[in-house]
């Protein structure tokens, strides 16, 4: 796979004179700025037919970063002063258009990676679309955490007989005025939304099957994050979140009684350990004490007209929504290589996971948002530019011609 073989097509055969990246999302195009700053060319390769994709076209009309601005930057450039502390999505993907452009990102969009293969003999990768093999000695992977919506395989859900519909299709509740809507998920999707079908009028009932933290996303007018971050400088992690547990019981009062149970892990320690992020509160509690929105157990199943649940419930409902979040789909494509596991996830925790073997890099799985993302990209920029600068004059090794592609 590392070349090109007689029966190829002259013209499908491309050599990328520096990285492959895949994937036109935040982490691609930090890391390909990033790579800019050192004097390194890169390819980016998109399957959709934009930049930021997820953002533009798989997420809901109201969603704002649930961190401050500051903390979700690309490097070498920050968000316009004028922007407010939260920005919309709207606003976070004019500021990627924004820096593509000002970088000179020019991403070759259309280019699903249908199978990426490093060839030993060759110290190659060749990275293989429906049009063209891409030929590179790197390879960074920055497709996601969250690249496909998952869909959990609850029992009876092909026959309920009403629309079941993916938070990634989601725009807002304005199509559910009035009906009575099973939200499954309780993490920040699940609870944004549940609040956006309130504010149209629908009746939302979210399923909560497993325990959850809750934090206000402010706590006297400080980003949670951010004293989360400056509380970590002194103290050890689980001292963080014992204050940070005190403080938001101070703030929202026993989120247990809302049927909400804390687990015992803490919240800060937990993500750090399984990338469950905990829910930064923007008004549904509220709405949970008032009982607008309706908390439920976990469901057993589905049926023609709603769902019975694990308590032996029984409810009917219009429609269905499943907040139930997205997955890496690396593995799909990615091939031959033992870095990622089955989830693809890199094995390797944070901070080191950024670096594979043999060429390979990932961006952008950290499970720590945009700064992780921002991390990956400059410790990945950096470390192949020391080595692209004494690989400059490296010959290819295919049989057939390469087409040279433009990088600059």
């Amino acid at each position: 796979m590392g070349s090109c073989n007689d029966q190829e097509v002259e013209a499908k055969c491309v050599w990328v004179d520096g990285p492959i990246i895949v994937g036109a999302g935040p982490s691609g195009l930090a890391v390909a700025a990033c790579l800019s700053q050192h004097g390194v060319p890169s390819v980016i390769l998109e399957r959709s037919d934009c930049i930021a994709s997820l953002w533009k076209h798989r997420t809901y009309d109201r969603l704002k970063l649930h961190l401050p601005k500051r903390f979700c930057q690309l490097p070498f450039m920050p968000f316009p002063p004028h922007f407010p502390k939260y920005p919309s999505k709207h606003q976070f993907v004019s500021y990627m258009e924004s820096y593509a452009s000002h970088f000179a990102i020019h991403p070759r969009f259309n280019q699903t990676v249908l199978r990426a293969h490093f060839d030993p003999s060759s110290s190659l990768w060749t990275v293989r679309t429906h049009d063209f093999h891409y030929i590179s000695p790197f390879l960074i992977v920055a497709s996601g955490e969250n690249a496909e919506p998952f869909f959990p395989n609850i029992p009876g859900i092909n026959n309920f007989h009403g629309p079941i519909a993916h938070t990634s299709v989601y725009s807002s509740g304005s199509d559910y005025k009035n009906k009575k809507v099973l939200v499954v998920g309780c993490g920040n999707s699940g609870m944004e939304v549940s609040l956006d079908l309130c504010r149209h009028n629908a009746i939302p009932h979210m399923v909560v099957r497993n325990t959850v933290h809750v934090l206000p996303r402010e706590m006297f007018g400080i980003s949670t994050f951010g004293i989360a971050m400056t509380l970590h400088k002194w103290f050890p992690l689980r001292i963080v979140d014992k204050l940070l547990l005190l403080m938001a019981s101070f703030i929202l009062g026993n989120t247990e009684r809302c049927g909400l149970r804390r687990p015992k892990t803490g919240p800060i320690e937990l993500k750090n350990i399984t990338g469950k992020t905990p829910v930064l509160d923007v008004g549904a509690l509220a709405q949970i004490k008032s009982g607008k929105i309706k908390v439920v157990e976990g469901v057993k199943e589905i049926t023609r007209n709603g769902a019975r649940f694990v308590n032996g419930q029984e409810k009917e409902f219009d429609a269905i929504i499943l907040a139930t979040g997205y997955r890496s789909n690396v593995p799909t494509w990615l091939k031959s290589c033992d870095f990622f596991t089955e989830d693809g996830m890199p094995k390797t925790p944070f901070p080191n996971g950024w670096k594979g073997g043999n060429g390979l890099y990932t961006v952008g799985f950290t499970r720590r948002g945009l700064l992780g993302t921002a991390s990956d990209a400059i410790n990945t920029a950096q470390h192949i530019a020391d080595q692209w600068k004494s690989m400059k004059d490296k010959k290819n090794y295919c049989n057939s011609r390469f087409i040279l592609l433009n990088t600059s």
